[in-house]
């Protein structure tokens, strides 16, 4: 029989971002949570569909995960994003300790506690402007404006293509070894 795990504490840590309003959303992301859950919840709140007691829609909401809840945080952050639009980023990592308790099946056997320090990560998203000095800051996406450098390092990474660099390929049938039409594609 294998051990099972009964329960799992985090520290309360506080949030590693200075200044955060009192009423933000908080969104927790945990290695079982679904996306699109908590993206339709934090959509409908940013959008100003569904108003606090207020009266007003949220400005500001937080995601945080831990572990192996880190990569869902960050898709979600990305997706909400671009739904919103124009929404300030502030980004902190950080680590934080993780108690689990551990139930033996054998009988007499002691629960076995771990202590375990994790990586996790807290993004603030604003509809109201943030500090830009703030280390981990992103500027909204539409507020990108290309300067000479990054434009140059653009058209290294994607050279125009002229028709001079069009080259025929050809496609063959699955079933045979016949070609089945060719096509013009560019490199």
């Amino acid at each position: 029989m294998e051990m099972q795990r009964v329960s799992r504490t985090e520290d309360s840590s506080p949030y590693p971002i200075p200044g955060l309003a009192a009423d933000v959303l908080h969104m927790r992301v945990k290695e079982g949570s679904k996306i699109r859950s908590l993206l339709q919840f934090a959509t409908t709140r940013m959008q100003g569909e569904i108003r606090d007691s207020n009266g007003t829609s949220v400005r500001q909401v937080v995601f945080t995960g831990s572990g192996r809840g880190l990569t869902k945080t960050i898709t979600c952050v990305e997706i909400l994003k671009r739904r919103v639009g124009g929404l300030h980023q502030v980004s902190k990592l950080y680590y934080k300790t993780v108690n689990e308790v551990w139930e033996n099946p054998q009988q007499g056997a002691q629960d076995v506690t771990m202590q375990r320090t994790v990586a996790a990560i807290c993004i603030l998203l604003s509809k109201d402007p943030l500090d830009p000095h703030e280390p981990g800051y992103q500027a909204p996406q539409g507020l990108n404006i290309p300067t000479q450098d990054t434009e140059r390092r653009r058209a290294l990474v994607r050279p125009d293509l002229s028709p001079s660099l069009q080259h025929p390929v050809k496609r063959r049938c699955q079933d045979d070894s016949s070609v089945c039409s060719s096509s013009t594609s560019h490199l």
